[in-house]
């Protein structure tokens, strides 16, 4: 039988506390798994540990490169 990868998806800390019964954790996947039957069926989830961006305030470096290549070409 060809194994098909399931996507993770990211979840809150909280909801993984209230999901603790249903779910238990796989180190060979690095995530949590539905108790008897999350090796073939069911949602794979992750802690989302992930950081959000914050928004850059500076000046904006990129474009001043590109004015910079585009004067050496005159």
């Amino acid at each position: 039988m060809q194994r098909i990868a399931r996507p993770r998806r990211y979840v809150s800390s909280g909801l993984l506390t209230v999901l603790r019964p249903l779910f238990r954790y796989d180190y060979a996947r690095s995530a949590y798994v539905m108790r008897l039957v999350g090796e073939r069926y069911g949602p794979v989830l992750r802690d989302d540990r992930r950081r959000r961006q914050r928004s850059f305030e500076g000046a904006e470096r990129r474009g001043q490169v590109l004015d910079a290549h585009a004067s050496l070409r005159v």
